[in-house]
């Protein structure tokens, strides 16, 4: 028997010999990137550079950025005043039936209550003219001041229902976040579960402010009675400082119509959580809504402007030599055509106006409450197609209805449990279980 060479011996085990294993100087160095990343700087392409056209590769362990969805007018995180704008836009333009139209039913009623009023301050003037003698003056003066309650009566009324029609508006707006149409009738008919809070909370901001405006003025007028001219000095203040607190107390409240339709709150809960939600925020609040106020209050000052000059030349081709009948004649249709075309600029600016305090609103929950992680598992889910996100349950009372988007997180369903084996007891049987066997 041959004896091996000397420093030569068969590997045992049949294992490979030692000369046969990798070369540790060939391993790629610890830390160091793979051979197919990009390098963060220099190089040239064919040297571990990326061919072009290629995404860049993002440094080694850091995330990709991913986006929030956008499944309908906004993105699911906190919004910027941009973004409001534009989903108070598309809202519009996505439910028109609904936001125009519920708008323009309101703004004709303003307009037809208006434009009485003017035609019988018109008549009122005329009559002034003859009168000469004081008590025809006093006797004149009963119409007249009916007329100016009656002129105040109406801008109680068309205040009250844009604070009703406000909450009724959060409907399509809320929906449209997930990419859902409204038509005027479902609108309408899921405002209508909340109408009563929704009338409550009207009443109580209308007369709020009926008899803040009553309490300064009669304070005004004690003032000027006691003290003369002199008491302009305290009025002029009192009445900048009661304009200051009207309009920092109607921030605070403005969003109390949205929280009585979407959370299903009473009218002091929907007053409390109003407040809540704008701690903190209200400087924020008001620059935007400042800003809505004066484009829309410019953008109505243009379209009224033809309008202003068609009635007067209507006016002066109808009348070229007024009389009172003719004058009387040419106010009717001036009238007609300028509440007309209020009717439906006020109808577009207040359905935007009302999309904006929405989407105000969805912003305050999205920060305060976490709202776009429960509307991204809404949309995920798709329950409750039918009803406003970001409410309760559409069936609280059955948590385990589809309906309700959090069924499946409540009572998840039973996970079948694999038998014990060997048995509690801890022996092994020692013969099969007795009985009769289940057919094959």
């Amino acid at each position: 028997m041959s004896q091996p060479e000397h420093g030569h011996h068969p590997s045992p085990g049949n294992q490979p010999g030692w000369g046969n294993q990798p070369q540790w100087g060939n391993q790629p160095q610890w830390g160091a990137p793979p051979a197919w990343a990009a390098p963060q700087s220099g190089g040239q392409y064919g040297q571990g550079q990326p061919a072009p056209g290629w995404p860049p590769v993002p440094p080694y362990g850091q995330p990709l950025y991913v986006a929030p969805p956008k499944p309908g007018i906004i993105p699911l995180r906190p919004l910027q005043f941009g973004e409001i704008l534009d989903g108070s836009f598309q809202t519009i333009r996505r439910n028109a039936a609904s936001m125009f139209g519920s708008a323009l039913i309101v703004q004709a009623l303003g307009a037809v209550f208006i434009g009485i009023v003017t035609l019988g301050m018109f008549q009122l003037s005329m009559s002034f003219e003859s009168v000469s003698t004081e008590a025809e003056f006093t006797e004149a003066m009963g119409p007249f001041l009916a007329i100016m309650a009656g002129t105040l009566g109406v801008s109680v009324l068309i205040g009250f229902l844009g604070s009703v029609l406000q909450g009724v508006l959060v409907v399509p707006v809320a929906r449209s976040v997930l990419n859902r149409r409204t038509g005027f009738k479902q609108m309408w008919k899921l405002a209508a579960r909340r109408i009563w809070p929704l009338l409550g909370v009207a009443v109580l901001l209308t007369l709020g402010g009926l008899l803040a405006a009553a309490a300064v003025v009669g304070i005004a007028v004690l003032l000027f009675s006691a003290m003369g001219p002199g008491a302009l000095l305290i009025v002029l203040p009192l009445g900048l400082g009661s304009v200051v607190a009207f309009v920092w107390i109607g921030l605070k409240l403005m969003l109390a119509p949205a929280a009585i339709v979407v959370e299903g709150k009473g009218v002091y809960d929907g007053l409390l959580r109003s407040w809540q939600l704008t701690r903190n925020n209200w400087w924020r609040i008001f620059g935007m809504t400042l800003v809505v106020a004066i484009m829309v209050g410019i953008i109505a000052q243009i379209v009224q402007i033809p309008a202003s000059l068609a009635a007067g030349a209507i006016g002066q081709v109808v009348t070229p030599h007024p009389d009172a009948e003719s004058i009387a004649a040419t106010l009717v249709v001036t009238t007609v055509i300028s509440s007309a075309i209020g009717a439906l600029v006020g109808s577009v600016t207040f359905a935007f106006q009302a999309s904006v305090s929405a989407l105000i609103y969805m912003d305050l929950r999205m920060r305060r409450d976490g709202l776009d992680v429960e509307l991204m598992r809404l949309m995920e889910t798709g329950a409750d197609p039918d009803g406003v996100p970001g409410g309760p349950p559409a069936h609280p009372g059955n948590p385990a209805h589809p309906g309700n988007p959090s069924a499946q997180f409540q009572n998840p369903p039973p996970q079948p449990q694999a038998p014990m084996w060997p048995p509690n007891d801890g022996h092994f049987p020692s013969a099969p279980p007795s009985g009769p066997r289940p057919p094959a």
